[in-house]
């Protein structure tokens, strides 16, 4: 994984991907649905992506936005088209983090989804108070669990309806 910083945003370079942080102005762009310097696989962003955006710009105006910690674009490298967004719930919490992803139906078998993963994954197991990463799914979407199993995460519990996924630091021994 190479890690690099652009005007301010984390970008995460893979074998097949990019993820490119959405600082808080883009990202109000992309929860409007305004115009952005992205061009999208099928038109326009994911919902989720959307909501993401919308909870970046939530988290900036109330002064809870931390940069590195919020929504990101998946694009593919071979054509430079956005497929879809993965992010974090927010900052770090007691050593733990949750992340969440959608991609773009035109996009998806290829497994994008899953270097997305293991790339922001990478990244956060890579940060000095982070830990776990933490996933959550539904429990009749398998290709999302399946996603997650590809990435090396473990399911360990269903809370509240959903099935939780985790991926631990390496310890060290």
């Amino acid at each position: 994984m190479e890690v690099s910083y652009d005007g301010g945003r984390v970008v995460l370079r893979g074998d097949r991907v990019e993820l490119r942080e959405q600082l808080p102005p883009e990202a109000a762009r992309i929860a409007d649905g305004a115009a952005t310097d992205l061009r999208w696989i099928d038109g326009t962003p994911c919902d989720g992506t959307v909501v993401a955006a919308s909870m970046v710009v939530k988290a900036f105006t109330t002064g809870l936005y931390v940069p590195g910690w919020g929504v990101f674009t998946i694009v593919r490298a071979a054509d430079g088209l956005a497929v879809g967004g993965i992010g974090f719930h927010g900052p770090p919490r007691e050593e733990a983090v949750e992340i969440g992803y959608d991609l773009s139906v035109t996009a998806r078998g290829a497994g994008l989804a899953t270097e997305a993963v293991r790339l922001l994954s990478a990244w956060a197991l890579g940060q000095p108070d982070v830990r776990t990463v933490v996933a959550t799914t539904e429990p009749g979407n398998a290709p999302s669990q399946a996603v997650l199993n590809r990435a090396g995460f473990t399911r360990v519990s269903d809370v509240d309806g959903m099935r939780v996924f985790t991926l631990a630091a390496p310890t060290d021994v």
